[in-house]
């Protein structure tokens, strides 16, 4: 007994140097290693003859992320607006300024720095002389305050299949201003970023699926691909450049997107029709 007693409180004195510190690394919490989104290779989208398109028509759509199916963009963990922002800031994902409808010049790191930061002027007491001065004080853009993105696609019939496809070309987040007095100005394109060139980046960031599988590994690509988001049209390519806010308001608005929409959809249908 007395051997067997020895033996237990031996073993029970642990050595400190076996104790964790601050400076060892964390331990893994989760069942397994995930490696599936860094290891597999990234898809590029099938080519596309000019002499394949029989029809075509671009289109520009809003996604506002306070819609249920579109909660996946603000997922606090990782919201799509700072992976881009992130990137773009970084120097790793090229940006680029939008005038007429397309992409005319890249936006260097400093000038996207400056978009996510802005500045306000404050008053503040000095304790030692009781005397009030004011302050300059810099605040980043939060990514709760990007509320809808907007993005540019194209519609096509691919005569060598006989089947409607669509091709995602740019995505830009939006940012909501108001003026001093806390009235609503109107939106701002913060950067707009050419989808297919982004591919490599938004292949290597996994999306939260809502199906409440989080053992499905879709990345940010595979979502955009499969359009898992609600959307509505604002604008289709037209000869006066205009979008559907510049002329229509209302119920007259929302109808005209919705015929867009289904003028599309009625296209594929003509393909079986003949």
């Amino acid at each position: 007994m007395l051997l067997l007693l020895g033996s237990i409180g031996a073993a029970a004195q642990i050595p400190r140097s076996s104790f964790p510190t601050e400076t060892d690394p964390l331990p893994m919490d989760d069942i397994t290693v995930r490696e599936v989104i860094t290891e597999r290779d990234v898809l590029e989208p099938q080519t596309v003859r000019e002499s394949d398109i029989m029809w075509e028509k671009t289109v520009w759509r809003v996604i506002d992320t306070r819609e249920k199916l579109n909660l996946p963009f603000v997922y606090p963990e990782a919201p799509l607006f700072s992976i881009l922002a992130d990137a773009a800031q970084n120097g790793d994902l090229p940006v680029y300024v939008e005038e007429g409808g397309r992409l005319v010049r890249r936006m260097d790191p400093e000038t996207v720095h400056a978009k996510m930061v802005h500045t306000d002027t404050i008053y503040v007491t000095d304790i030692e002389t009781g005397l009030d001065g004011i302050q300059i004080v810099e605040n980043t853009l939060n990514w709760e305050n990007v509320r809808r993105f907007r993005i540019k696609e194209m519609w096509f019939v691919d005569n060598r299949t006989s089947t409607l496809q669509v091709r995602i070309l740019g995505i830009a987040p939006l940012m909501e201003r108001f003026s001093t007095n806390g009235d609503y100005i109107g939106e701002e394109v913060l950067f707009w970023v050419h989808v297919p060139s982004a591919r490599p980046l938004l292949a290597r960031h996994e999306v939260y699926s809502p199906m409440g599988n989080t053992a499905a590994t879709l990345t940010w690509a595979d979502w955009l691909d499969m359009r898992h988001f609600s959307s509505s049209v604002v604008k289709e390519d037209n000869v006066y450049g205009r979008r559907l806010q510049d002329y229509l308001a209302g119920e007259d608005l929302l109808r005209e997107s919705d015929r867009i929409q289904q003028g599309i959809f009625n296209r594929e249908q003509d393909l079986w029709s003949r």
